[in-house]
């Protein structure tokens, strides 16, 4: 059976740990109409409009 040889420290391990749960920037995409980021298939926030059409009504 398989046995470690010594204790692993906390630093060791979490270095070990570390490079494997990165977070990844999420994509934006400029809106068609108003030219605000966004993140893609979802309704911009500053115009309301999705695929060309106003979805949500936003007050100005």
């Amino acid at each position: 059976m398989a046995v470690p040889k010594g204790k692993v420290s906390k630093a060791r391990r979490d270095r070990r740990r570390g490079s494997n749960w990165k977070l990844s920037v999420p994509a934006l995409v400029a809106c068609p109409k108003c030219g605000e980021l966004h993140l893609p298939h979802r309704a911009c926030k500053a115009c309301g409009t999705y695929n060309g059409r106003e979805v949500v009504a936003v007050d100005e």
